[in-house]
């Protein structure tokens, strides 16, 4: 039996799919409804992460994997608590019933944001200069971090302290996950961005990754690889993109009109000031935040040979994915329930 939380999600659908299509038993835990559009034959498990006694019922001892994809991605300055509460107390639990079962091992699904920025600042660098970040990149606790990045690592350092006693895990650290999921959530937003026809957009690279690929290496180093003595990390990125034309990229696929306009940083400043005044004013959320005005800024590329040395795997390149998900999302427009969102 393996236990995933977050089944609903983009990762956590497509993991279930797969799961499912290998014919194995699997339970998964959910809030709201019961979900009606993932793959026959999962155990769905009503509940909260924060719900210790739950958790332990439901990571039962025939449970003998968990992959624990649920996190709650969002840069609203309103959500900061809300971070601290799902990220690092959800995962904390989940790390708490899986020491309670032992053998069991873990496959934990965290960001590259945890991963902290790059060791050299922008402005010392080259305009044109991308650092290459890889696993051995180090968090500088002396530096600002987006509430989400720091949300991410301290919920890698719960499954450390799992591994520190005892615990078997791995970690993964996805870039931006594509793939045909909900309008509204996650990165999914960035091809309703440039499906709504957006004329704006800010300089910077993007990193991406294929939802399908994720899966697949995630399943390889935790169902099949033998597991390690100490716990490892794994960035899963397959290449990046300027951010201007991943949007024209993917508007094309859609049959929309690209953005066109390119915002400097001087104005991507006042216009997240200006929307922070509003959303204070209003209790709307904003549109942009400080960190997403500047996300992108350095260009910075996530250094994959980690993941694909251990699995053997490859990723699927940009055009392959946008055209996947775009020709998956217009179906979702025809029959939206014919896809767990």
């Amino acid at each position: 039996m393996i236990f995933v939380t977050g089944g609903t999600g983009l990762i956590g659908s497509f993991l279930l799919r797969e799961l499912r299509a290998r014919g194995l038993e699997v339970r998964a835990l959910h809030r709201g409804p019961v979900p009606t559009t993932g793959p026959p034959g999962v155990d769905w498990v009503a509940g909260d992460l924060l719900d210790t006694s739950l958790l332990g019922t439901a990571i039962a001892p025939d449970v003998t994997h968990v992959f624990h994809c649920a996190g709650l991605v969002s840069y609203a300055p309103q959500d900061e608590d809300a971070l601290l509460q799902v990220n690092v107390e959800g995962t904390a639990a989940v790390v708490d019933a899986c020491l309670a079962r032992p053998g069991i091992r873990l496959g934990y699904v965290s960001s590259v944001a945890a991963l902290g920025p790059p060791a050299a600042p922008a402005a010392e660098l080259p305009a044109d200069a991308v650092q290459l970040v890889d696993e051995k990149a180090t968090w500088d606790l002396g530096a600002s971090h987006p509430a989400y990045a720091t949300s991410k690592y301290l919920a890698e350092l719960e499954v450390w302290r799992g591994a520190a006693e005892g615990l078997a895990a791995v970690i993964v650290n996805p870039s931006v996950v594509l793939g045909p999921g909900d309008w509204h959530r996650s990165s999914t937003r960035l091809l309703r961005y440039a499906h709504d026809e957006h004329r704006f957009y800010t300089r910077g690279l993007l990193n991406f990754v294929d939802v399908r690929d994720v899966v697949a290496h995630l399943l390889r180093l935790v169902l099949e690889l033998p597991a390690r003595p100490t716990p490892e990390r794994y960035i899963l990125s397959g290449g990046t993109c300027p951010l201007g034309a991943f949007l024209g990229r993917v508007a094309t696929e859609l049959g929309r009109r690209p953005p066109t306009v390119a915002v400097p940083d001087w104005m991507a400043e006042i216009i997240w000031r200006l929307e922070h005044g509003r959303a204070v004013l209003t209790g709307a959320r904003p549109l942009i935040t400080r960190d997403t005005a500047r996300a992108g800024r350095q260009r910075i590329e996530y250094d994959a040979r980690k993941s694909q040395q251990a699995t053997g795997l490859g990723f699927r390149p940009l055009a392959e994915t946008i055209a996947w998900a775009a020709q998956g999302l217009k179906t979702n427009w025809q029959a939206p329930q014919a896809v767990v969102s």
